[in-house]
């Protein structure tokens, strides 16, 4: 054989270190590269060429048009990302309290007499037991 053989031995530990480094930035520009085109495509106060222009930017000149848009649209980039994740919780917690206030939880006074008329107007239940019923409402008492 002709050419050289390069074996596990062969290769120092300080390239390895090197080749893991050089990875790992790739990783994380190519995940600074999507966060920005996200974060133009959902900015509300650009226009739709504004945008176009710096999807072509970002994309003709990746490493300069990141590196331009992080230094003058980082803060806002920031402050979006900041402000969607508050509108995602606040939404989460109103879906949240529905579906809890929906599932059976403590209900009023005025809910309960509601539900013993319809009960009554369908004639399941006597005058004498709607009376009953109401008095156990109003008066809190389980008997």
């Amino acid at each position: 054989m002709s050419g050289d053989t390069y074996l596990a031995y062969d290769y120092p530990l300080l390239s390895a270190f090197w080749t893991m480094l050089v990875f790992f930035l790739w990783i994380m520009w190519f995940i600074l590269l999507f966060r920005v085109v996200v974060d133009v495509l959902r900015d509300d106060h650009l226009g739709g060429w504004a945008k176009a222009g710096w999807l072509v930017f970002c994309i003709v000149l990746p490493f300069l048009g990141v590196l331009v848009y992080v230094i003058a649209r980082g803060r806002d980039m920031g402050r979006r990302e900041i402000s969607q994740a508050r509108e995602q919780q606040q939404a989460f917690d109103d879906y949240i309290r529905e579906t809890a206030k929906g599932s059976g939880g403590p209900t009023s006074s005025v809910d309960e007499l509601a539900r013993l008329s319809e009960i009554r107007a369908r004639g399941d239940i006597t005058d004498e037991e709607f009376a009953k019923a109401k008095q156990m409402v109003l008066g809190g008492s389980g008997r």
